[in-house]
């Protein structure tokens, strides 16, 4: 039995690898069973069992016993840090109400907006973690984490520190993103153009000196910010070099994906109208199309993303919960895996790279997560599994046997 949190340096044997998601050494032969090794937290080697460099034989030995290995998950959209929840809105819906409705009725965002203002750090700390393990225990070793439900520099500096402090406490890769521009908060009704200064001028500014912004995000539609507001939101990320991401194209065509792609987003995220001229855009400038099956399908969308048209484009496509009170309440990365398969018709291949090396590179952790390779992280996978098919196959389980994760053992027994 291996504690949990002790160290996993040595070699891990009898593993079996996913081609597409790891790098190896030296190659291994089809069919025969493989070895990492770990030291100081890193991956120092991969390959075949029989050619394990002399200079590792003394390590200590990790028996995988044949299991298949991935790279750890990354969960690359999620809204974790709010308070309250809007199961009334989820009622509402139901009855018949459209997602503008729920906003114009004073439920939407502005709900969790309320909630979160009223809550302490220390409350939102321990709702996040909460969340935030869920994910964990099912192999997640990088998680995105968005500000956006404090709408004020005070609120929004509460949410990003919570999330800072969510990484250090769990032992987790966390990439924060300010997304200031989510909504328009109450005292900002009508005046759009001043909260946007805001945003741009005070917020902004304040929270990159202070070390709590890896990544900018604004929603741009109908119901939120305009192309024009969004362009202003991104100019003044583009002056303090932090880089981009958009919430686009998820009610409607605002052409949000091509504003965001000459910009050199990260990522455009749900994108179920995103037109041709999107595509083109964003596979020109490298940006990741990130797919939320999850809003998807509590919304009872009927619009699907473009999946063939970005398959044909070469468009890199991740997959992530979006976890978030309102439109997606769920956490399980593995369950929307699934759903990329049997709703949005994604392969096998296509899913298991969206949850690792495509959502990696939507967070511009391209070089440190998503791929098994020797130089980087050690975060990986043990699934007890005969084909990694299995990965998006199961659904409503925690099926991970042992998770390495910042070159710790946190969960499994071997």
């Amino acid at each position: 039995m291996i504690a949990k949190a002790c160290s996993a340096n040595g070699v891990w044997r009898n593993l079996r690898l996913v081609p597409e998601l790891t790098v190896t050494d030296v190659a291994v032969p089809s069919g025969k069973l493989a070895c990492v090794v770990v030291q100081g937290g890193m991956l120092l080697w991969v390959g075949p069992m029989e050619a394990l460099p002399l200079t590792y034989a003394a390590m200590l030995q990790f028996d995988g016993g044949g299991a298949l290995v991935t790279p750890g998950l990354v969960e690359c959209h999620t809204h974790l840090v709010y308070g309250g929840q809007r199961a009334n809105e989820f009622a509402m819906r139901l009855a018949g109400a459209s997602y503008e409705e729920v906003a114009k009725a004073g439920g939407g965002i502005v709900a969790s907006v309320n909630a979160t203002r009223i809550a302490s750090e220390d409350e939102l700390f321990i709702l996040g973690a909460q969340r935030l393990q869920a994910l964990l225990d099912e192999g997640v070793c990088a998680i995105e984490i968005k500000s956006g439900y404090g709408l004020s520099l005070e609120h929004e500096r509460k949410q990003l520190r919570v999330a800072r402090r969510l990484g250090e406490a769990l032992g987790v890769t966390v990439r924060t993103t300010f997304l200031g521009a989510h909504a328009l908060p109450p005292e900002y009704a009508g005046r759009s153009q001043a909260y946007i200064d805001v945003v741009c001028h005070e917020m902004l500014p304040a929270l990159v000196a202070e070390g709590l912004v890896d990544a900018v995000d604004v929603f741009c539609e109908r119901i939120a910010f305009t192309l024009s507001e969004t362009e202003q939101v991104f100019r003044a990320a583009q002056q303090l070099g932090i880089p981009v991401k958009l919430h686009a194209e998820q009610l409607s065509d605002m052409s949000g994906s091509q504003l965001a792609a000459r910009y050199g987003a990260l990522s455009c995220d749900h994108i179920e109208h995103l037109s041709q001229a999107g595509i083109d855009a964003m596979h020109a400038a490298g940006t990741v199309a990130v797919l939320l099956p999850g809003a998807y399908y509590t919304l009872r969308d009927t619009q699907l993303p473009p999946i063939s048209a970005l398959r044909a484009a070469g468009v890199p496509m991740a997959v992530s919960t979006d976890h978030n009170p309102g439109t997606s309440p769920c956490l399980s990365l593995l369950l929307m895996a699934n759903m990329a398969c049997t709703l949005f018709r994604l392969t096998v291949p296509e899913t298991l790279a969206g949850i690792t090396t495509h959502a990696a590179r939507a967070l511009g952790l391209q070089d440190t997560h998503g791929l098994l390779a020797s130089g980087r992280p050690a975060n990986f996978v043990l699934w007890p599994f005969a084909e990694a098919a299995e990965i998006a196959y199961w659904f409503g389980h925690r099926p991970a046997g042992t998770i390495v994760r910042q070159g710790l053992v946190v969960k499994g027994a071997l």
